[in-house]
């Protein structure tokens, strides 16, 4: 399809045109944490939080700024132009050595994006997907040495046995790119479940070219304590081979009482995986229920909770287990929402051409329809902004391209780009 471009609009808090491109944060804003030097430009002012509507609980923080931290807005001048919007309900998006974008639509075929926003054809060649509510085609991730093998390595929903499970599989891109050649499916995370909800289903390559992906815990009542249970692959973020063996130096190895593969557990619904650029760190969002959505600095092996402790309610309004908000031995989100944003794709941002925002984490908000900008100091949120508030999308992954700008897909079929 002819890509579509929108004319540049550029936002003032003055005049309160369409997009957002003043902001400010102050020196302590830097990004990332002690070990990032990047100077950050703009103003010093400190903003009211971002979020103004009531919680759902009354639960208390666990640490000052947990939650409703103050706002910051972005005084460097940047542009967003919607490149296309004939992307067919796109899920996740990664960019190729070139430039080009490399994205997955939910009903089970693939695209490439030019950065004008040119798309190619669809893809086939891959798996049947269910992709029946929240399955289908999810995210995505190529080799390292993607240029010299061109392998890609997805996750998806598949139906067996007339149950749905969360998979992992691998094929390369043909020379032609219509096709994905060679597929094979390498990882299952079982137990299946008939729900057709909480998937996961994110994916990466760490530094030591081992695939870090997540899996949800399935909503339904009876499969949540599965998050907790270390003899299942649900409600987990999953550490394995290109071939699908658990990785070397994975923290539950030689324990007989966990599966190998495990990194972390105690996870509802992972969308959101990206490695800090400074420290290497694995940050985590997932989907809270009725309030909770939370991000996560994710370390080897700890549990983080769900669904003994929780920010959040059931859809009912209903309070979920004792309910308690902490406990020895899990860990407490970084930051968390009330009301949910609902977090999709993150990305952390490591160009140069918009300073005040290097190693600041990027959130592709659904429910809350804009992309949420945290500064993160000391591995501490100390700033919260909402970007594209005014196009009222559904934003469901975001990446960083080749060129340095951000890049991000929406369910509604629009694809961004954001940058100078």
């Amino acid at each position: 399809m002819t890509s579509l471009t929108t004319n540049l609009k550029l936002f003032s808090v003055a005049t309160g045109l369409v997009f957002s491109l003043g902001a400010c944060s102050s020196s302590a804003d830097n990004g990332g944490n002690s070990q990032d030097t990047t100077a950050v430009v703009g103003d010093t002012t400190k903003y009211d939080p971002v979020e103004t509507e009531a919680a759902n609980t009354d639960y208390k923080p666990a640490f000052e700024g947990q939650t409703r931290i103050a706002g910051v807005k972005t005084s460097t001048e940047y542009s967003v132009r919607m490149l296309s919007d004939g992307l067919d309900s796109p899920w996740g998006v990664t960019s190729l050595p070139d430039g080009r974008l490399l994205i997955t639509e939910k009903g089970g075929t693939m695209r490439i994006a030019s950065q004008d926003g040119t798309l190619s054809e669809k893809i086939t060649g891959l798996p049947e997907v269910n992709d029946a509510r929240q399955g289908g085609l999810l995210g995505l991730t190529i080799d390292p040495d993607f240029s010299n093998n061109r392998m890609v390595y997805w996750t998806f929903s598949e139906e067996t046995d007339g149950k749905n499970l969360t998979a992992v599989a691998k094929g390369k891109l043909a020379d032609d790119e219509k096709t994905i050649e060679n597929v094979k499916v390498i990882y299952r995370a079982t137990p299946g479940h008939k729900s057709e909800l909480h998937y996961g289903g994110r994916i990466l390559f760490d530094k030591s070219g081992n695939i870090v992906f997540s899996t949800g815990e399935r909503s339904d009542l009876d499969t949540r304590p599965l998050s907790q249970d270390l003899q299942t692959s649900l409600g987990k973020i999953i550490r394995i081979t290109t071939d699908g063996q658990p990785a070397a130096g994975n923290p539950f190895e030689g324990n007989s009482e966990a599966r190998p593969e495990i990194y972390s557990y105690g996870h509802r619904n992972v969308q959101g995986l990206a490695f800090h650029p400074v420290t290497g760190d694995l940050w985590e969002t997932e989907f809270g229920p009725r309030g909770g959505d939370e991000v996560n600095l994710v370390k080897p092996g700890l549990n983080y909770g769900w669904p003994t402790i929780t920010y959040g309610l059931e859809y009912s309004g209903e309070v979920i287990g004792e309910p308690i908000q902490q406990k020895e031995g899990m860990e407490q989100p970084v930051y968390y929402w009330d009301p949910v944003i609902s977090p999709s794709g993150i990305t952390f941002y490591a160009g140069n051409e918009i300073p005040e925002w290097e190693n600041n984490l990027f959130i592709a908000a659904l429910s809350g329809t804009h992309i949420a900008r945290l500064v993160i100091k000391d591995n501490k949120v100390v700033g919260e902004e909402r970007l594209l508030v005014d196009e009222v999308q559904r934003f469901r992954d975001i990446t960083q391209g080749e060129d340095g700008a951000l890049y991000a897909v929406t369910d509604q079929g629009r694809l961004y780009r954001v940058g100078k």
